[in-house]
């Protein structure tokens, strides 16, 4: 026990020192590795796996829609990323820019890619002729290059992976169902998948994606109270299709432009897992993305016929969950200490004792409840198991969210709460950017969603008093 508490204690405690919490356990989980290059980081094997995880589940959603995969190219020539002049700007400060081809200097800047519209745009205008080639509905799972000055493990770094769509429709309609499909893609995926609560909603004319006519996002609320933007999907109209001179045969036969869409979620969603089900012991994973969803953990491991009961328990479970035996010579202490902080959802303890009472220990990562299950009925045990842990995590960060989600009716009531209450604060906004601005300045938010299921709480906007359009959710983001 005493391994185990010191392995627990090589955590920094998130009251303590949150930004040093997270930090401490994507290193001490093998989550990440620092690089040479600034900003730039290894995602290690435990944390690819997690991503692996988060891809197959989704991929499968967007191919269920009609959804294809491609690859475009990592470089845009600069004249190519122009063409969009709002999009160009939105993206100008942290473009990282290749002048040299080997050793001489080439005769256009390219661009390495922040996003892919312009690629998908010039391909687009390649092969779209006709009504009949609509919609067209791609994919791309890849990495892209934003030099931001200040990075983060997962949440904020120079070179992330995600996967970013992009899609063409014949109506505005069309590409405006799109838009919202996806979002709710996002949205259940989030919920029932990751057991993270998200408040869906559109996003400001500041906030919104650089060239897109509306923005529409899923925030979630971290342990520290602040927002991380989960996922957002964004309808264009026909702009960029202008921009690119994309056009096809109407069904009248006039000449139209198509209308377009893009939506996106990244690695910085691990870091929501961390933030949200996190511990001071370490990770809590959801078990849809866990790596190993059952740590089987042979106890007196010596002793005859323990460890062949353990691979036995594992052949069982393997056909339907991802399963492990830790069969190495460390104390019990550490293995438990060592999972916990892995994250993993469910611990099996097989030893003698229970192998004569035809039983295992079954331990929920998230509350630590230990139950005792016959051997005859594992199976049906281990997926009740691991839909509590979901279940019960989920219902923990919304509880959580719940009570850090405040209410302000004017500026003073919003000053105290955003400097003295971390968490949501719903206001309600009379739709002028300078009040918005004034609000960023004078209270240290940013609006963070006007979400779909809106509230009346006064008619007034909370910064100058004005008639209010619309109720927004305001905070300080990662």
């Amino acid at each position: 026990m005493a391994e185990q508490k010191k392995m627990v204690e090589a955590i920094t405690p998130m009251e303590e020192d949150f930004a040093k919490w997270y930090t401490d356990i994507v290193k001490k989980a093998e989550l990440m590795d620092y690089t040479s290059v600034r900003g730039c980081m290894v995602i290690q094997p435990y944390g690819w796996a997690i991503w692996e995880n988060i891809q197959r589940i989704l991929d499968a959603r967007f191919k269920e829609l009609g959804h294809e995969n491609v690859s475009m190219p990592m470089f845009i020539p600069e004249s190519l990323l122009n063409k969009e002049k709002d999009h160009v700007q939105g993206f100008a400060p942290e473009v990282a820019w290749v002048t040299m081809g080997g050793s001489e200097k080439l005769p256009e800047r390219l661009c390495v890619r922040p996003t892919s519209e312009t690629l998908f745009c010039d391909y687009y205008a390649k092969v779209i002729h006709s009504w009949r080639d609509l919609p067209m509905l791609y994919n791309q799972w890849c990495s892209v290059v934003r030099w931001e000055k200040t990075t983060r493990p997962f949440l904020r770094s120079v070179e992330f992976h995600w996967q970013e769509g992009h899609t063409m429709h014949e109506t505005a309609e069309e590409a405006k169902a799109e838009t919202e499909q996806m979002l709710n893609v996002y949205a259940d995926f989030c919920e029932n998948e990751l057991a993270i609560p998200v408040i869906k909603g559109r996003k400001t004319d500041k906030e919104k994606f650089a060239g897109a006519e509306a923005t529409y996002t899923i925030e979630a609320m971290m342990h520290d109270g602040k927002a991380l933007q989960s996922g957002t999907s964004h309808y264009f109209g026909d702009g960029f299709a202008r921009a690119f001179d994309i056009t096809f045969a109407g069904r009248d036969n006039s000449l139209c432009h198509p209308f377009q869409t893009s939506w996106g979620m990244s690695t910085r969603i691990i870091g929501g897992i961390i933030m949200t089900h996190g511990d001071d012991n370490g990770l809590v994973l959801p078990p849809a993305v866990a790596p190993v969803q059952v740590i089987i953990l042979p106890i007196a491991q010596h002793k005859p016929g323990v460890l062949d009961k353990a691979y036995e328990l594992r052949d069982l479970l393997k056909k339907r969950f991802r399963v492990r035996v830790d069969d190495s010579d460390q104390t019990p202490g550490w293995k438990f200490a060592q999972y916990e902080m892995k994250g993993v959802p469910l611990r099996l303890e097989i030893g003698p004792k229970d192998m004569e009472k035809n039983q295992c220990v079954l331990v929920r990562r998230s509350d630590r409840e230990k139950i005792f299950v016959p051997l005859d009925e594992l199976e049906q045990a281990v997926e009740a198991q691991l839909e509590e842990v979901r279940r019960g995590i989920y219902e923990k960060a919304l509880a959580r969210r719940e009570s850090m989600t405040y209410t302000a009716l004017n500026m003073e009531e919003l000053k105290d709460l955003a400097d003295n209450r971390p968490g949501f604060i719903k206001a309600m906004w009379c739709g002028d950017p300078a009040c918005e601005e004034k609000l960023k300045e004078a209270a240290g938010v940013s609006s963070r969603c006007m979400p779909f299921e809106q509230e009346h709480l006064s008619g007034t906007c909370v910064c100058c008093g004005k008639p209010a359009q619309s109720m927004v959710y305001w905070g300080k983001a990662y």
